[in-house]
């Protein structure tokens, strides 16, 4: 089980972020926050103000699947205000850099990506390019390059979001034997918010190589600077739950999953936001 656990992550788009990971990681269609440049690039285009983040992930209480994260994002150009129909928005779009680490001392995997999302009216599109590397101990390491796109499109303005990602277009190799390659996985999932307080979601996830699988969150507010989460993944069976809380500038969100097999995952994240700017789409 532990091999599978592992090649699950399986330098793959795994969700960052303790929000994400309690809405079940379905990741696509949400926007506004620096995990974006992980999640769908296309959400960077969200963000108004520079934010730097923090992830640290502990899967099933075992340190060799500890995976940690650090992210920043950078707004370019001029702030366009908000108007009645449209958030607030960077001129010239996002930048986004990630770095993330997984694994332990027999298996780990490094990956440094950079990330740019630009919103055009009611559509954000975006990239990123990783470089990654996967290490065995005493067998040395594979290094290669993946290329991933990503889309979001408001259906109805502030209400209902289409968000699509596909990870990995150009199926990086990493090894000749057995034609050994990055997994190319495609989501398209909506988030439906019926109310300020309420964001409903649900995302599909298809592995080329693997059958597709489902995902779906729940956020709600009770207070504006407060969010409870729950969500639900079918690939690995996991249910998940976890808070947010925003204090001045910062952000913290805790995340805890639970799968019968394996026992208790946790999920920790803070971003710092600074500087001018108006809130745009960013949320607790």
């Amino acid at each position: 089980m532990l091999p599978f656990v592992l090649f699950g992550q399986g330098n793959g788009p795994a969700g960052h972020g303790a929000r994400v990971q309690a809405l079940g990681n379905a990741s696509s269609p949400l926007s506004g926050e620096v995990w974006a440049a992980a999640n769908n690039a296309a959400g960077l285009a969200g963000l108004t103000k520079p934010v730097v983040g923090v992830y640290l992930e502990n899967r099933y209480l075992l340190p060799s699947l500890n995976a940690t994260a650090v992210a920043l994002a950078l707004p370019l150009g001029e702030i366009e205000p908000a108007t009645a129909a449209l958030p607030a928005r960077a001129g010239r779009g996002v930048l986004g850099f990630e770095a993330q680490r997984f694994g332990g001392i027999l298996y780990n995997e490094i990956k440094v990506g950079i990330a740019y999302g630009y919103r055009l009216g009611t559509v954000s599109v975006g990239g990123r390019l990783d470089a990654l590397q996967v290490s065995f101990q005493d067998l040395g390491s594979r290094r290669t390059l993946a290329a991933s796109l990503g889309g979001q499109a408001e259906l109805l303005p502030r209400r209902l979001t289409l968000g699509v990602y596909l990870y990995n277009l150009t199926q990086a190799r990493l090894a000749d034997y057995q034609d050994e390659r990055v997994p190319t996985v495609l989501r398209a999932g909506l988030a439906y918010r019926p109310s300020k307080q309420v964001l409903l979601l649900a995302e599909a996830e298809k592995d080329v190589e693997r059958p597709a699988g489902m995902k779906a969150g729940l956020e709600y507010l009770p207070a504006e600077a407060v969010a409870v989460r729950l969500g639900y993944t079918s690939g690995s069976q996991q249910t998940m739950a976890g808070v947010g809380i925003r204090a001045g500038s910062f952000w913290f969100d805790y995340a805890a999953g639970w799968q019968a097999a394996l026992g208790l995952s946790h999920y920790f994240s803070l971003s710092w936001h600074w500087g001018p700017g108006e809130p745009g789409n960013e949320k607790p």
